[in-house]
């Protein structure tokens, strides 16, 4: 494989950390866009170039969602021309492993699989000059800030490479949206940016796509994919402000979780509206530490903030906590949790405007950017991620927002 030449994005991601370069002074970089722009071949080129000639005898994590697709996508196209550079390249495939001599230095690569959250046990403990994380929009957010801690040695930087997901994906709310705050070179690549690219092959792709994936593959734009649940949602335009006064019943929506997230959403009504205006989110792989009951009922009463509650719905399997807020002189009841009609309920209040998720929300607006039908003839199923707002969303509509009589309280007094 040779290289005839690259693109002036490409050579500025090949150098940007060499002292003669403008943009050494980040300690980092992200490259994110289209499909087949080039952007992979240059940051594993860069990675592993800057590795050899800034550090000896260091070690280093090369990322990717999984081992094998990191091998395909970045080794297979990187390690020839690294040869052809005068580096010496010995994979050590039963240790997942790639040691690279030149210019009388040597260092190890470890090649590390970021496919779920207890993927991050794989590095903890570990101390690395550098990490190059291959599509980490892919990653579970645990996996990516273990790969960050574990790059203590002096001098260390990272690499982030991805295509576009959601407009509410993590990554792309905290690096991408924060880069220069965070120190971090962003490069925005199109299939324009790839001079190994032919214009038949970019029109190839251009024609292969529509709609919001064309957007997404073609455009590198971070927009909604095709199958979503609620794909008419448009952020800009049906996300509101909470009204400053008014709002005169309350009630709080409950999905439990001690290992999986737990999330609760503060609805108040003004006109025949209901508004989620404050919610509460806890992902425990997260933290790292999973709360118990009584810790959940402080947080809620915390979000409810001295506001008098009416009800509280909760998934009706979270038996436990349903007994600690009654103990606490809550009244809950046990949410409808009949999840089609359910999620047909949620869209008609959502699309008539009796429903209205308000800005603050951010997990809530997360969840609904990619929450989708799972694949297949049918599409009757939601897949199971990213559902846990989506789930206490759908129970505060079917319990409360969508009964007769504006949604009122007394339909759903009586226990299921």
């Amino acid at each position: 494989m040779r290289i005839q030449q690259f693109s002036t994005k490409q050579r500025r991601v090949l150098l940007w950390w060499s002292p003669a370069s403008p943009d050494s002074r980040y300690e980092a970089v992200i490259c994110d866009g289209a499909v087949r722009s080039g952007k992979t071949l240059a940051m594993g080129l860069s990675f592993l170039c800057w590795a050899m000639t800034s550090f000896d005898n260091e070690q280093f994590a090369l990322c990717g969602k999984t081992i094998g697709a990191l091998r395909r996508n970045v080794l297979a196209q990187v390690l020839p021309l690294a040869e052809q550079l005068g580096l010496a390249c010995t994979q050590r495939r039963s240790d997942n492993q790639l040691v690279i001599r030149g210019e009388g230095h040597e260092n190890t690569f470890y090649l590390v699989g970021g496919k779920d959250e207890g993927s991050a046990a794989l590095i903890q403990g570990a101390t690395f000059a550098g990490v190059l994380l291959d599509e980490v929009a892919l990653m579970p957010r645990s996996f990516v800030e273990q790969a960050l801690a574990r790059c203590s040695v002096e001098g260390s930087r990272i690499w982030f490479n991805c295509n576009p997901e959601g407009p509410f994906h993590w990554f792309y709310r905290e690096w991408i949206c924060r880069s220069e705050e965070r120190g971090a070179l962003y490069l925005h690549f199109t299939m324009e940016d790839n001079p190994g690219l032919s214009p038949a092959m970019r029109q190839r792709y251009e024609n292969r796509y529509s709609g919001a994936f064309y957007r997404r593959f073609v455009l590198g734009e971070w927009s909604a994919a095709q199958g979503l649940i609620y794909d008419f949602f448009q952020p800009e335009a049906d996300v509101r402000p909470a009204p400053e006064s008014g709002l005169g019943r309350w009630c709080i929506s409950v999905d439990y979780g001690t290992a999986n997230p737990c999330s609760f959403g503060l609805w108040g009504e003004k006109d025949g509206v209901w508004y989620r205006v404050e919610e509460y989110y806890y992902a425990s792989r997260e933290t790292g530490r999973q709360k118990t009951d009584q810790e959940y009922v402080e947080d809620l009463r915390r979000l409810a903030g001295g506001r008098t509650i009416e009800q509280i719905v909760v998934d009706p399997s979270a038996a436990s906590f349903i007994a600690a807020l009654r103990q606490e002189g809550y009244r809950v009841v046990k949410a409808d949790n009949d999840v089609l009609s359910g999620i047909r309920l949620t869209a008609g209040l959502l699309k008539s405007g009796k429903m209205v998720i308000c800005s603050g929300c951010e997990d809530c607006l997360r969840e609904l950017s990619c929450y989708c039908w799972e694949e297949g003839e049918g599409r009757e199923t939601p897949r199971k991620e990213n559902d846990h707002a989506m789930d206490e969303m759908r129970y505060f509509a079917a319990t409360v927002a969508g009964r007769t009589g504006g949604g009122g309280f007394a339909a759903t007094a009586v226990e299921r």
